[in-house]
């Protein structure tokens, strides 16, 4: 005989039985962590399409609004279809164009630094040596440094991504298609809103987020790059607007992506004026790029998105381990993804929300649910008065 008697919508136990046997949640956790490892894995083995895939998803999501305020209006879904993919295309095609601009007018500069490189390399020759390091073994380790190289490893850092962006057709294919669907998925969402409340709450959720950081890194990007653009241009220092643009693509790769945009400028600051031109760079930089990257933004971030700081650097790494560069530069809104379909999308996961959130949770704002996670209530406004 069943020792569980139904009862509508649910099962309960006959008293005096015991429960039926389940996993531990320890062998729970470790099974979760192993699909984790094997989901990881093979996202790593599949980076050169997830990469592309992902960045069609966020400028989708970034041009999806055009769409809903076309319709709203009255717009045919053919006039806001294609004002979407058009949108798309030109802030993928205009991006990839200046990037693509930028590094042909490096790669023709870069040669004129031959003698500048030489008397480099000798001058930390003879400092080394004076240490007591051997001159020939630090021949030997510099010999390879020329124009040459640092013009690779520009074209590896700035030619990959710009020919990610004007050249994939794999990119645009999809790009095209998730545009088209845009203009309908709307409608698809509200027809089972009804049904898995849930999951439409987390894609909106995830939507949103999106757009927060991307309007908030944006209009960071912006200000930081017309910064250091008069910057170097006061300093002199050549193709400030190439380090400007640099800059602002850094700009969404959190908590060190100045650091990143710091190093060309830095270097060729040292080529041109010597130590003390790359100090001042490396000095202004820091003092402006280091306060609104990696003090004021993440903070604006955090509070826009409910990531804290933490959780960004970790996104960071993760995803920059598992998609190469691209993952890089999309790592909040990978996160916000992934939290949407694990976290957001599960009642009983939801309160993982109050441990990665960048704001500041008290306990007279978190009172118990009826499934025992807490729910966060937020904060009162201060009257003015």
């Amino acid at each position: 005989m069943n020792r569980l008697t139904a009862r509508p919508g649910r099962y309960a136990l006959r008293p005096g039985t015991a429960p039926p046997p389940g996993l531990p949640r320890g062998v729970i956790v470790l099974l979760g962590t192993a699909c984790g490892v094997v989901v990881v894995a093979g996202m790593r083995g599949v980076a050169d399409i997830l990469g592309p895939v992902f960045l069609a998803l966020m400028l989708t999501v970034t041009v999806s609004p055009v769409t809903g305020w076309l319709r709203r209006h009255g717009s045919p879904v053919w006039v806001a279809m294609l004002a979407t993919i058009t949108v798309a295309y030109l802030i993928l095609l205009s991006l990839g164009a200046a990037l693509a601009y930028s590094v042909t007018q490096l790669i023709d500069l870069l040669p004129t630094y031959q003698a500048q490189f030489a008397a480099l390399r000798d001058d930390i020759v003879s400092g080394l040596s004076g240490l007591g390091v051997s001159s020939n073994t630090m021949r030997d380790a510099v010999a390879g440094i020329d124009p040459g190289t640092v013009l690779g490893l520009v074209e590896s850092l700035l030619g990959g991504l710009a020919g990610l962006l004007s050249d994939s057709l794999f990119l645009l294919a999809v790009l095209l298609f998730m545009c088209v669907d845009a203009v309908h998925f709307p409608a698809r969402l509200r027809s089972v809103v009804s049904e898995r409340p849930q999951v439409v709450g987390a894609f909106r959720s995830f939507a949103g987020g999106t757009r927060r950081y991307l309007l908030v890194s944006t209009v960071f990007g912006l200000i930081v790059a017309v910064i250091d653009t008069v910057m170097l241009w006061a300093l002199d220092v050549p193709l400030p607007v190439l380090w400007g643009l640099l800059s602002f693509i850094t700009n969404y790769i959190p908590n060190v992506g100045f650091v990143i945009g710091l190093v060309p400028p830095a270097l060729l600051g040292l080529l041109q004026g010597g130590p003390e031109l790359m100090l001042t760079v490396i000095a202004l930089y820091c003092g402006v790029n280091f306060v609104i990257q990696s003090i004021i933004q993440p903070k604006i971030v955090g509070d826009a998105v409910g990531v804290s700081a933490t959780v960004s650097f970790l996104s960071l790494v993760i995803w920059a381990w598992i998609l190469g560069p691209l993952g890089a530069l999309l790592a909040i809104p990978l996160t916000l993804l992934a939290k949407g379909l694990l976290v957001d999308i599960d009642p009983s996961t939801r309160w993982l929300n109050n441990l990665i959130s960048g704001q500041a949770v008290t306990p007279d704002e978190v009172t118990p649910s009826r499934n025992g996670a807490g729910r966060v209530h937020p904060r009162p406004a201060r009257s003015s008065s």
